[in-house]
């Protein structure tokens, strides 16, 4: 019998491990990007491409190495813990060399139509038109993936701003902003609060005259740098953090991190401190905006009640001359080829596990990494890809259509009571929960008891360490034999990169060191058994 044919639609991050997934499961992938490279929103280009997300020259990841990479490919260990894009991409060609996936992409290639065939009901296929070199092809496929991220349109919503059409500035959205270059000396107003507004602004201080930073509400600012120097994600993303946090009422949560981020710096004595609690808007991470503010290069301002020819009035009654406006106000998405499959309104879109519309006859449509995670966004992409290829191959079923609409609903009345009002908040996902019910579709999540019984060191490093994606190979369908190795070791591959100094270290341990770490593992092995005890 021949192999099930995917179209996978995109060749990003996301696109990436589809078709590694694909393959993995004995399907016949044929992946349609429309530019001439892999990579998707990582890869720098100098001008902006339709249809394709765009980066700034000097961005760098918010998720470090550990915690972002492919489930089964660790990122070497020589490479930093927060990688620039390039080094990014050389994690993706990298991969995609290991697993043979370039032969799989047609390049240069958009996707213009994705149709239910005449006989979907019975046995699910689509046709696929695309376009190459002004030539028009249509294909038979029996299952979609579409993987085309969630930052290519700009939401540039210029009415909310009067008087902009007789500025005599210039401005532009931040996916159109490449390097600071043009702003030599200029005073600029960076309208956005979230991480590209924030990392702009930063990088403008440098050589623009002045920047305001205008906000609409404020924010909470994270770093990537956690207390002892360890990446933050790396050091707060752990199950037993996360058990913790779902036994507390989130209020509590939320008081302990702004203690802990107020001590480096008072977001009120800034000018930053939202109304709102820090675990209700998606992180923003910056390690460098205190000391930019503190230097009087960056000025926080309230949002923009209007522009004049030559300044921005903003709603506190103060004035600044202004020669330019980057708007960092966020994306939108669409997907224009799928005929009348899917409907999105102000960035929603009904989709059970934010992956399955509810509504076909059979289930071979899936959209991937279509979230925001409170985390990185790779490791669920790749564990979306297992459980859909599964779903595709008849081995997993949806729930009927009734019981997936009453989750898509519960999900967002979920996210509607914990998150600010805002089209950035209409996919948020938190990391550990989101996966573990991705991991039990598959049946890979890690059994804590059956470690603890069998493999306690490694019961120790995956209940209270780091939540790496290493753990989602332990067992089941997919099981990698190098994952306990990659747990086991994870530590030293965040450590390598800083150690490019050699440094004598021969400080004896004292008896009161050793007896204090006795205690401590005593203490451990207490809570992982309350941990297991407690855990779902």
């Amino acid at each position: 019998m021949a192999s099930r044919r995917v179209a996978v639609i995109g060749a990003g991050a996301s696109g990436l491990c589809a078709l590694k997934c694909c393959l993995d499961e004995g399907l016949a992938p044929t992946c349609f990007e429309k530019s001439g490279d892999i990579g998707g929103l990582w890869r720098f280009e100098e001008h902006a491409e339709d249809g394709r997300a765009s980066i700034y020259r000097s961005v760098i990841i918010n998720t470090s190495k550990e915690m972002m990479c492919f489930s089964d490919f660790p990122i070497p260990e020589d490479f930093p813990n927060y990688m620039h894009n390039s080094k990014i991409m050389e994690y993706f060609r990298m991969y995609a060399r290991r697993f043979d996936l370039l032969r799989h992409i047609r390049f240069r290639t958009s996707v213009c139509r994705v149709a239910k065939r005449p006989d979907f009901a019975a046995t699910g296929q689509w046709e696929v038109v695309t376009e190459s070199e002004g030539k028009q092809e249509a294909a038979v496929f029996d299952a979609v993936l579409v993987c085309t991220g969630h930052h290519t349109e700009a939401h540039l919503p210029l009415s909310n701003f009067p008087g902009l059409e007789k500025f005599e500035g210039w401005y532009l959205h931040s996916r159109d902003y490449k390097n600071p270059q043009s702003f030599l000396g200029k005073r600029v107003a960076v309208v956005g609060t979230g991480n590209s507004g924030i990392d702009i602004a930063v990088e403008l201080s440098n050589t623009a005259k002045q920047v305001f930073l205008s906000t609409k509400r404020g924010t909470w600012v994270l770093h990537r740098v956690a207390d002892g120097g360890y990446p933050f994600d790396f050091s707060y993303i752990s199950r037993f953090l996360q058990l913790l946090q779902s036994l507390l009422p989130l209020s509590a949560s939320s008081f302990v991190m702004e203690r802990k981020v107020n001590a480096r710096f008072d977001h009120a004595l800034y000018g930053l401190q939202p109304r709102h609690r820090i675990f209700e808007q998606h992180p923003t991470i910056n390690d460098d905006l205190p000391n930019r503010i503190i230097s009087g290069r960056v000025r926080v301002k309230p949002n923009i009640q209007e522009f004049t020819e030559t300044s921005a009035i903003f709603e506190d009654g103060t004035r600044e001359n202004i020669d330019a406006v980057v708007f960092a106000t966020g994306y939108s998405f669409s997907f224009p080829f799928l005929e009348g499959c899917v409907k999105v309104v102000e960035n929603q879109i009904p989709l059970y596990k934010f992956m399955f519309p509810v509504d076909l006859e059979k289930p071979t449509l899936a959209f991937i990494g279509l979230i925001q995670p409170l985390g990185a966004i790779m490791p669920i992409s790749e564990l979306q890809c297992r459980w859909a290829t599964r779903v595709f191959k008849g081995l997993h079923d949806l729930p009927p259509s009734a019981d997936m609409l009453a989750d898509i609903e519960q999900s967002r009345e979920k996210m509607a009571k914990r998150y600010v009002k805002s089209q950035r908040h209409t996919i948020q996902v938190d990391y550990i929960p989101y996966m573990d019910e991705l991991a039990c579709q598959v049946g890979v999540k890690p059994n804590l008891l059956t470690l603890f019984l069998t493999d306690p060191k490694l019961a120790l490093e995956v209940a209270f360490g780091p939540c790496t994606p290493y753990q989602y190979r332990l067992r089941g369908p997919g099981e990698w034999e190098g994952a306990r190795e990659a747990i086991l070791t994870q530590r030293q591959r965040v450590v390598r990169p800083l150690q490019t100094r050699v440094m004598d270290r021969h400080v004896r341990p004292s008896s009161v060191s050793h007896i204090c770490k006795v205690f401590f593992s005593l203490g451990l092995i207490v809570a992982a058994v309350i941990y297991v005890s407690l855990s779902p």
